[in-house]
């Protein structure tokens, strides 16, 4: 039996967020993850102001930079009854840029900063049940590594960073506190050497378009729309609905597009309705897609895998230190993290809705801005003890046991 203060299923963004806090801290933290580190994954890519202001507060936006992801100056928007509307990145502290890395890029950044505070990573790991005492409280896991040995990990929290369709969620039959209703479905790829301006969104007609500059001079082309109407596109084949939507979306893109020839092979994301799960119980917490999830159209989900890290990392430590207990700090996490989502939220809905018009996509957009102002200005306030080792006195052995 291993044993850890903290269990983590899942070392992507959220997880490993979470993990590095934790350890910087002097918490002793396992982290499990099912896939390869580094490897890559279904993502939109961007980094909103928060999201850069979280790794400016870390000291992991240089190795951002340093990786050659491409600052982002500008965002333009493209609506079909006028001129886009371009704005330009205003500089603050800790914020020079937005950027829109690839993900076997900013993973492995997370990853190895958590493992270099002191986390233990266990890479192609899969957890198959959850431990549990008689009382019915979580005290860690069971999991299985590629060769197939068994392992037990026990911890007095287990956290579930593991997705959409989580693990822990589901073993500890989580609850399902807001269902959403709408969903969008997208094609993308990666066009090289395409010129542009920043971030590129485009809202037409039922159908929404977004260019991406990341690594590697690549620039992410996504397109979106309802599932029906993609689903019915798509008997033409997928090249031919990506071109369709492109047009819907705005027409000048499809040249610029299909411009280069250098394009890699199409990817796809059929869409899954958002939910916000009820995100902590006795011994267990979720983080990321795992309790909140929202349609990705308006590439936020990693900004929130980030931030969500943070407000649970905060509660985790008061939890573990005896400042709080659990109960009182991991509901205070949720109810933090749901005030600064609620709004972000419902517009997000809106968008995967497509029927709106270029009026109601600009008020919406509105509503996004004034949303992201709002995490901002939170984060901002946060404090900056777990930059460095600051709890760790208070990790002791007595503080774990009262918290199991």
């Amino acid at each position: 039996m291993k044993r850890y203060d903290i269990v983590i299923v899942g070392g992507r963004i959220a997880g490993a967020s979470t993990a590095l806090l934790l350890a910087r801290a002097g918490a002793r933290v396992a982290v499990v993850e099912r896939g390869r580190r580094g490897s890559d994954t279904v993502s939109t890519h961007g980094l909103m102001r928060a999201g850069v202001l979280q790794l400016s507060r870390w000291g992991l936006l240089d190795r951002v930079v340093a990786a050659g992801t491409p600052p982002i100056l500008r965002t333009s928007f493209h609506y079909p009854d006028g001129e886009p509307v371009r704005v330009s990145i205003r500089p603050s502290p800790g914020v020079d840029a937005l950027y829109a890395p690839r993900r076997t890029v900013l993973d492995r950044i997370l990853a190895d900063a958590a493992e270099e505070a002191g986390a233990t990573f266990m890479p192609e790991t899969t957890v198959t049940s959850l431990l549990q005492g008689r009382d019915g409280r979580v005290r860690g896991v069971a999991a299985q590594d590629a060769r197939g040995s068994r392992m037990q990990i026990e911890g007095a929290l287990t956290v579930g960073a593991d997705g959409i369709r989580s693990v822990v969620a589901q073993h500890v039959e989580a609850s399902v506190l807001r269902q959403g209703r709408r969903a969008s479905a997208t094609l993308y790829r990666y066009v090289q050497g395409m010129p542009g301006e920043g971030y590129e969104w485009v809202y037409g007609d039922r159908a929404a378009a977004g260019l991406i500059p990341t690594n590697a001079r690549d620039t992410c082309v996504f397109v979106s729309t309802t599932p029906s109407r993609m689903r019915e596109l798509r008997r033409s084949g997928r090249e031919k609905a990506f071109t369709a939507l492109l047009r819907s979306a705005g027409g000048e893109l499809v040249d610029r597009v299909l411009a280069s020839s250098e394009r890699t092979p199409m990817r796809g994301w059929s869409g899954v309705p958002g939910h916000v799960r009820q995100s902590w119980g006795p011994g267990w917490a979720l983080v990321g897609d795992a309790g909140y999830f929202k349609d990705p159209i308006t590439a936020h989900g990693i900004t929130d895998g980030l931030r969500d890290a943070e407000l649970l990392a905060n509660g985790i430590l008061e939890t573990l230190s005896g400042q709080a207990l659990e109960a009182v700090a991991l509901s205070a996490y949720q109810t933090t993290r749901d005030r600064l989502s609620n709004q972000f939220r419902a517009v997000t809905e809106e968008v995967a809705g497509f029927d709106w018009d270029a009026a109601r996509a600009r008020e919406l957009l509105r509503s996004v801005s004034s949303a992201m102002s709002d995490e901002v200005d939170h984060l901002q306030a946060l404090p900056e003890r777990h930059v460095g080792p600051g709890l760790a006195a208070f990790l002791t052995t007595d503080n774990v046991n009262q918290a199991g």
